[in-house]
């Protein structure tokens, strides 16, 4: 067993509040790690954690990615090296081209790994796969990023910009919230298609509908901004019947 990332005694404010108590989690290499815990819980916060957000600050712990400690390290650093974060509410940035964005991205990114460039017609070729599959419509990679996108295309978006990338570490944050089911679907199968037992996940969700059809191989419960249980898929079924109460105070 090797882990992808480890996180090791995580403190981390927002504002004056801290919200990050000591938060230890390994992730494993290969793996679907799914985070459930009640509102309020540092869910969000661990996720922008992960990536360098600059909402955050670290007051205290570790960051391990593939042995390295990137707790200092810069959003596109990590981003560069392989660390993917959806975001809960993609936001909308009116006047850049949404295939110009992507394609600037996945160049940066290859030209980092020591990869040849994709000209245009080659993006355009790859990601019109990616499309097709997450039925998503064609004049979207024209249009400007997220503008004007309803709740459901921002999400598939998101899982479009995923493929493309293709991270090691990805984080979906509450990429489920919203969703009807066509969409939570075609979402899920995104999701899917980018597991090969090497790059790891770490589903962010309130609900437990999208680990029916993304089958995680560990849950842990956030609570008090620490992870006070982890266990197999069965552990669902015991917080849809018992609720987060039942697993007492920290």
């Amino acid at each position: 067993m090797s882990n992808m990332m480890e996180i090791k005694n995580l403190k981390a404010k927002i504002g004056d509040k801290t919200i990050l108590n000591g938060l230890n989690l390994n992730l494993e290499k290969g793996k679907v790690h799914a985070i459930m815990g009640p509102n309020g819980a540092g869910k969000s916060t661990l996720s922008k954690a992960i990536v360098g957000h600059y909402d955050i600050e670290v007051l205290d712990g570790e960051i391990i990615y593939k042995g390295e400690n990137i707790i200092e390290q810069e959003p596109e650093e990590r981003a560069l090296d392989g660390v993917f974060l959806s975001f809960q509410h993609p936001v909308e940035v009116p006047g850049v081209n949404n295939a110009y964005f992507l394609r600037t991205a996945v160049n940066a990114k290859r030209r980092h790994e020591g990869k040849e460039e994709l000209n245009a017609a080659q993006f355009l070729r790859e990601m019109k796969k990616y499309i097709e599959t997450l039925g998503m419509k064609p004049d979207m990679i024209s249009r400007s990023l997220n503008e004007g996108f309803s709740g459901g295309e921002k999400k598939r978006n998101e899982i479009l910009q995923m493929q493309m990338l293709s991270p090691d570490m990805i984080v979906l944050d509450e990429i489920d919230s919203g969703l009807d089911i066509d969409a939570l679907k075609a979402v899920s199968e995104g999701i899917n298609s980018m597991k090969d037992g090497e790059r790891s996940f770490l589903v962010i969700t309130h609900y437990s509908r999208i680990l029916d059809y993304i089958k995680p191989d560990y849950i842990h419960v956030l609570k008090d901004g620490k992870i006070v249980k982890t266990g197999g898929p069965e552990l669902v079924a015991q917080l849809e019947s018992e609720g987060y109460e039942s697993l007492g105070e920290v």
